[in-house]
């Protein structure tokens, strides 16, 4: 799964990454992004085509939903079912975004104790595109609200002693795809990330209190990350 992630590169680096053309959302960077909160989101937009960057709440809430409140709003959807589940197949099948996100995090059972957290980034530094998508929910006052979950996949091997999850993470080449701008499988692209592109790395239990957002979030707990 995928339940708190990093997002701190300006909005406007973000954008000139994805070559989005509308004007750059106005957003503070994020380093414990959390559920229900907005975040940046890339998709193709529905009436133009063209590839924007825009904020979304994070926590699909499908536009068929008869009432906002108290609504069922899940971060994440499975790649095994996305594509006939009835919250999430017509989203993937015309709404899918690509999730911005410099880091996520991950916590690891360890016994009967505490938890403990690592965060996961790219080897190469740069920023990670998650598969996700996205939908439109008008309520009866007549105000939208855009929304997103992130896919998840079975984890790699390099993941697999965090958790048996992780999300979709997308190379360059298939955004396109994924976006609906290309002809291609985009169900094809829901797997694992190569062993060669994350690495994890321990860090301290100040990110599990969605209240603490620094950047000393990701400062590694010990001097060795994996290799």
């Amino acid at each position: 799964m995928c339940g708190r992630y990093a997002s701190y590169l300006p909005p406007e680096a973000v954008a000139r990454m994805f070559r989005t053309v509308n004007p750059v959302p106005n957003i503070a960077p994020n380093w414990n992004v959390a559920p229900t909160q907005p975040a940046l989101a890339v998709r193709r937009h529905p009436e133009s085509g063209a590839r924007h960057i825009d904020l979304l709440s994070w926590g699909l809430l499908p536009f068929f939903t008869k009432e906002a409140k108290g609504a069922k709003r899940p971060v994440n959807a499975r790649s095994e079912s996305i594509a006939t589940s009835g919250m999430f197949r017509e989203s993937f099948a015309r709404r899918r975004c690509l999730i911005p996100a410099d880091a996520f995090y991950e916590w690891q059972a360890r016994g009967g104790g505490p938890k403990q957290a690592f965060a996961i980034a790219r080897r190469d530094g740069a920023p990670m595109a998650f598969g996700g998508i996205w939908d439109r929910f008008r309520g009866a006052d007549g105000e939208i609200l855009r929304s997103f979950a992130i896919v998840t996949t079975t984890a790699n091997t390099t993941l697999a002693p965090l958790h048996e999850r992780m999300p979709v993470v997308l190379e360059e080449a298939a955004w396109p795809v994924w976006l609906g701008e290309a002809e291609g499988d985009a169900a094809a692209l829901m797997r694992p990330a190569g062993e060669d592109v994350l690495r994890f790395w321990p860090v301290g239990p100040a990110v599990n209190k969605v209240a603490n957002n620094t950047a000393d979030l990701l400062a590694p707990l010990v001097e060795t990350a994996s290799p």
